[in-house]
């Protein structure tokens, strides 16, 4: 069976580079491209209505996910509003069931260690593991390979052992 990926990117502006780096590392991850990518910014004000159907439909659909890239541009220190705005949705401890990437892309390295600070601990309050470091990649190189190598070649390893069946299913 394979992993079901989702894509959430939370970069106001609609098909950015944040949503390419996103996209890439999904890819580079499974092998495949993501089932279901969330341009937030393609939800606007809809993310402030609790009772927006297609909100609450794609906080299912993510929640639900094997594997969630969430990925932000580095906005005053930290990841935007609109994907606080869509994360504010997710019950606290379950609403995320599979792992989680957390994403950051920064005009330079004074932020790189916004993902790790900022959103793992949010993305694993919501339930998710987080079995890998957070990327940070400089936006001026978000369509680069050599920006995601070093990064992929210790985080693929990590998620497959996460992903694929335990060993010790079965044993009580």
């Amino acid at each position: 069976m394979t992993a079901r990926v989702a894509v959430v990117v939370g970069n106001p502006k609609p098909v950015s580079r944040t949503l390419d780096a996103a996209l890439h590392v999904a890819h580079e991850l499974t092998g495949h491209p993501a089932d279901l990518v969330v341009d937030l910014a393609d939800l606007g004000v809809r993310l402030m209505d609790w009772a927006d159907p297609e909100v609450s439909r794609l906080v299912g659909e993510v929640g639900d996910a094997d594997l969630v890239v969430v990925a932000s541009p580095t906005y005053k220190a930290t990841y935007t509003g609109l994907l606080k705005l869509f994360l504010d949705r997710f019950p606290g401890g379950t609403g995320l069931t599979g792992a989680a990437v957390p994403l950051m892309l920064g005009a330079g390295p004074l932020h790189a260690l916004a993902p790790e600070l900022l959103l793992r601990p949010l993305l694993t309050e919501l339930g998710a593991v987080v079995p890998v470091r957070g990327l940070y990649v400089l936006d001026t190189q978000h369509d680069r390979p050599e920006a995601y190598v070093d990064w992929l070649a210790t985080a693929r390893p990590a998620l497959r052992a996460f992903l694929e069946p335990p060993l010790l299913e079965g044993v009580s």
